[in-house]
């Protein structure tokens, strides 16, 4: 009887188990068809200011491996902008589009597992944890995407990689806002 309880509880856990990794990768792949569907107006998000940093930077992060220009619009914000507010507001908005590779990861679909780059941030992010995922999301590179699907598919509580995530996407955010602010001085006087 006791056997049988548990083959029921194992069979519920399963399904359970499955329905959420199955909604995880239906997330994964329905929002970067809307966005490419809707692409025409997500160019138009940099006219919102800040808002449009943070939109911008949350849909053109919640694309797995296809880059949308997140990055060239808080670049070009930051020259009419105050970049360290710009960075503040697009560094949330890239980490929680991040949270698309992050579920597709979640959802079990091994896109490119078989990679030499995904078995070394792997084997980096079993390591180290956040504090890799943070370092990598600081840094501009596609790289994050991977370790977005590997952080999904080792398991490693959502929380902690959106903040993880967070603090490294705002500080990426910052850094390029900034080189925006001081490029149209920069241009104005090699056009003089």
């Amino acid at each position: 009887m006791s056997t049988s309880i548990n083959s029921q509880e194992d069979n519920h856990t399963s399904q359970r188990f499955g329905l959420k990794h199955a909604a995880a990768l239906l997330f994964a792949i329905a929002v970067p068809a809307l966005i490419y569907v809707f692409r025409e107006q997500v160019r138009e998000l940099q006219y919102l200011g800040y808002l449009g940093g943070f939109l911008t930077m949350l849909i053109g992060n919640a694309t797995v491996i296809l880059p949308v220009p997140g990055l060239i619009v808080v670049f070009a914000l930051g020259s009419t902008l105050n970049p360290l507010l710009l960075g503040l507001v697009s560094g949330p908005g890239a980490a929680l589009g991040e949270l698309v590779g992050y579920f597709a990861g979640f959802s079990g679909s091994g896109v490119i597992e078989n990679t030499r780059l995904y078995q070394n941030i792997e084997r980096w992010v079993r390591r180290y944890g956040p504090l890799v995922i943070a370092v990598l999301a600081a840094i501009p590179n596609p790289a994050f995407d991977i370790a977005g699907l590997i952080s999904g598919a080792l398991g490693i509580r959502w929380w902690k990689f959106l903040l993880a995530a967070w603090l490294g996407k705002t500080i990426q955010a910052i850094v390029i806002a900034y080189a925006g602010a001081f490029s149209v001085g920069w241009v104005e006087q090699l056009l003089r």
